[in-house]
């Protein structure tokens, strides 16, 4: 008798140890509110997500660069061992040869160096406003990315949330189911020691409570891992600080709402960029078809040679300067690519992102039904939890009188 009343001290040591160490590493009540917010503030991913955004805006300042003057230096100094050698009709110019005399000559010195300033303004080039376009959009796409993976971030952190309130109501139901559940034995064990139990009766006590002892730690390891989860998706590096408590009222307050939502495209992030993605393909194809169009632009160029049989760079009239500035225009005839082919493709991509868009506009419609049938057991459940504490610890006060008798 002595052992079992210290194996029920022992146990409730465990018990008492672990609510203890709740109540006195927590402080503070951590909200969901409160819990999504630092997620959302220090969450790497999140962070991470922002240098993207950031990226996509570089990357668009670096396209409206395209519309200045672009200008370049370039400087060349060549050895030719083997000079180039033309033939000339030498019987047009020279009457006293043949009309179709010719003479090989060659053309050009051992040494030639250059050096000039070429510069060019584009006037007219509509592919530069289509990659602009698509350089927007991707902007407005990588935002949605991140507001998407706030939403998911922030759905994560509140699915947690509730695990950890639902372990902490089924560990307090489990602690009163086992003390209820010890104390049953220790009474089916008076009455073995007094010859009125079987053996087996008192064997089947004893493995119930041992199951109920079994589902108590399994409950704290599972409570304490959700905690450690929810820490790591807050952005929380110390892990001893898992010792908090949750807003317990929050379940109270939220209502289900049958509300019909249909225009799904103008709420989610995932449905609106299913929406610009299928937009920035069509841009792409508006992009495409501008690489066929004429390219018309200013260009000049400012600069001088120099030709030597000796190495001499500075050797007085040997320079020639060099200069010219007129219209630059540039027609695409024949290409490789056949840009319709390319079109054809994202057309199919665009009608691939709407079809997507509906099939998760229908999928939402099934979540949220859903979703309130689980939030309505949910609360049934916390209802029953609830009764079957209260119902435990009136057997537990009647275990008790029982046992002092």
């Amino acid at each position: 008798m002595n052992k079992i009343r210290s194996n029920y001290f022992y146990l409730l040591i465990t018990l008492s140890c672990f609510v203890f160490t709740q109540t006195a590493y927590a402080q503070s009540t951590l909200t969901l509110s409160q819990a999504i917010n630092n997620g959302l503030e220090n969450n790497k991913n999140m962070l991470a997500g922002k240098l993207n955004l950031s990226i996509s805006k570089l990357q668009t300042k670096v396209l409206y660069q395209k519309y200045l003057p672009q200008v370049t230096v370039a400087y060349q100094y060549l050895y030719n061992p083997i000079l180039q050698t033309s033939i000339l009709p030498i019987g047009i110019f020279n009457p006293s040869y043949p009309i179709d005399a010719t003479k090989s000559v060659q053309f050009g010195t051992k040494w030639t160096q250059s050096a000039g300033l070429t510069a060019t303004i584009p006037i007219f080039d509509l592919s530069i406003q289509s990659h602009i376009n698509e350089a927007k959009l991707q902007e407005r796409i990588w935002a949605l990315s991140q507001e998407q993976s706030a939403f998911e971030l922030a759905y994560n952190i509140a699915q947690t949330y509730i695990d950890i309130y639902l372990n902490e109501s089924k560990i307090k139901s489990l602690v009163a189911d086992t003390n209820r559940t010890y104390i049953s034995y220790i009474l089916l064990k008076n009455k073995f020691d007094e010859k009125r139990l079987l053996k087996s009766d008192l064997n089947k006590s004893k493995v119930n409570h041992n199951n109920t002892v079994q589902l108590f730690y399994d409950g704290v390891a599972l409570l304490i891992q959700n905690k450690v989860y929810l820490l790591s998706l807050m952005g929380t590096t110390e892990k001893v600080n898992w010792f908090f408590n949750v807003d317990t009222a929050f379940a109270m307050i939220y209502a289900s709402s049958n509300t019909n939502y249909t225009n799904y495209e103008l709420k989610l992030p995932d449905l609106q960029l299913l929406t610009l993605q299928s937009e920035l393909t069509n841009l792409q194809a508006q992009s495409e078809r501008s690489n066929y169009f004429p390219i018309i632009g200013l260009k000049g160029y400012l600069g001088a040679n120099q030709f030597a049989n000796t190495f001499n760079p500075t050797a007085k009239n040997t320079w020639f300067g060099l200069s010219y500035f007129g219209l630059d225009i540039k027609v695409p005839l024949l290409v490789a690519d056949n840009p319709h082919h390319k079109i054809e493709q994202l057309k199919l991509k665009s009608e691939q992102y709407n079809l997507q868009k509906e099939d998760k506009k229908f999928q939402y419609s099934n979540d949220v039904l859903i979703t309130n049938l689980k939030i309505e057991n949910l609360k049934t459940q916390l209802k029953t939890q609830a009764e079957n504490i209260a119902l435990s610890e009136e057997s537990i006060d009647i275990f008790q009188n029982r046992l002092k008798e």
